[in-house]
């Protein structure tokens, strides 16, 4: 790809995958030219998971999330691009998906489509796969079964068969691409999240070279904190619970930031996602004690949006939120692509 960071502001790389990345991606967007998001390749379920299969390709649908999030792009392309068919053979397919798996035939590989994509979408900062091998995420859980395959890992918790004990990839010997080692590498803050634990955010630190990055970096690391739990992932999770189980996969990186949802849902909605097995993640009473005990900073606040019933992160509370904790390390703003001081 070409320059990963060009521009004013902090040097971001957000790591993750899934609907809450991209919805973080279009807050920071507003606040920095030097931005990076860091995508899981194991997605294998919807469109994505029908591309893989059929075409042998890398799944899509992240990168696409992605890609819309920071492209500057009119409103009917935009709808265009998150168009899902309803009817005949494409049933349940993304018009997103398609583009991007007819821009990887054309041009012979998923990172040369990718940087097509870039130049239509006319993208704000960058998008990066963390690998561009073919890779299965797999599951240990607590009753002794090994799940093979992300979609199938929540399907089968919820079928009551053990909780989530660790995850892994096949092959497990998977290696990380230049662009993600750089995006980390130069990075002045890395924010990890939001999104599905197990399947979005912890699959990225099991592809090798990812965590020895984490670990030579001197960024500022934030943790944002999913706002409610995943039925069949994450059921009863507290904040500490996630901190732990990201920390556990960062090959012995820390999190300096958490940042925690304060707000409660009113009483219509929590009882909409209870109904579906899901809840809000807040802190107990002692929790952040607990957890800023470890060195962890946590920021409390209204995080959240409450629109048509859905509970989503507020993009530009977060944003902000990032900013001023930036600002507060008062660190030299440098671009590391012209190497000059902004």
């Amino acid at each position: 790809m070409n320059k990963i960071f060009c521009g004013e502001g902090p040097r971001i790389t957000v790591i993750g995958g899934g609907t809450g990345m991209s919805v973080i991606l279009r807050g920071l967007k507003k606040i920095t030219g030097n931005l990076a998001a860091v995508v899981t390749m194991a997605d294998d379920g919807g469109g994505s998971g029908m591309l893989r299969e059929d075409l042998g390709m890398l799944p899509p649908g992240d990168i696409r999330s992605c890609l819309l999030a920071l492209a500057d792009v009119e409103n009917d392309f935009g709808e265009l691009m998150q168009y899902r068919f309803s009817d005949g053979m494409l049933a349940g397919q993304n018009m997103g998906n398609l583009i991007i798996a007819g821009l990887t035939m054309m041009a012979g590989s998923f990172e040369k489509g990718l940087e097509k994509a870039h130049d239509i979408f006319r993208i704000s900062g960058r998008v990066i796969p963390v690998t561009c091998e073919e890779v299965t995420l797999c599951a240990h859980l607590t009753g002794g079964t090994i799940v093979k395959g992300e979609s199938n890992i929540p399907r089968t918790v919820i079928a009551g068969e053990g909780r989530i004990k660790d995850v892994f990839l096949e092959p497990g010997n998977v290696r990380t691409i230049d662009d993600a080692r750089t995006a980390i590498r130069r990075a002045d803050i890395i924010i990890i999240g939001p999104g599905s634990l197990y399947t979005s955010l912890i699959p990225n630190f099991l592809v090798g070279g990812i965590g020895e990055e984490l670990t030579d970096s001197d960024a500022i690391k934030i943790l944002v904190c999913n706002v409610m739990t995943q039925k069949g992932e994450t059921d009863g999770f507290s904040p500490s619970d996630h901190v732990r189980e990201v920390e556990k996969y960062m090959r012995g990186s820390k999190l300096d930031y958490v940042l925690v949802n304060s707000k409660m849902a009113d009483v219509q909605t929590s009882e909409r996602y209870r109904e579906d097995g899901s809840s809000q993640v807040v802190l107990s009473p002692g929790e952040k004690e607990e957890i800023e005990s470890r060195g962890i900073t946590v920021i409390e606040d209204d995080f959240i949006d409450i629109r048509m019933g859905y509970i989503r992160h507020n993009a530009d509370k977060i944003a902000g939120k990032i900013l001023e904790i930036f600002d507060n390390r008062d660190l030299p703003l440098l671009c590391s692509f012209c190497g000059e001081h902004d």
